[in-house]
């Protein structure tokens, strides 16, 4: 049951990482791509900065939608 869990909060997190960054989103699998490595650079962040954003849904969402938010500024700078 985690798994699918966290397959879900992937593809919800790519989802609002890509309406937040461009206005659409990547298709079920780059959503659930981005989310993924978007709750690693988001964790990641979150650690570094000291903060423990809680545990469920939420705090987990927020926490891989950062995450995706930030890898997809990167690739935009990375881009041009």
């Amino acid at each position: 049951m985690s798994f699918l869990y966290f397959i879900l909060i992937g593809i919800a997190a790519g989802y609002l990482a890509g309406l937040i960054m461009k206005g659409r989103g990547f298709g079920l699998i780059g959503n659930l791509l981005v989310g993924i490595v978007g709750a690693v650079i988001g964790g990641w962040i979150l650690d570094a900065l000291d903060f423990y954003a809680g545990s469920g849904l939420i705090p987990s969402l927020a926490t891989s939608t950062i995450g995706a938010v930030t890898l997809l500024f990167i690739v935009g700078l990375i881009r041009r």
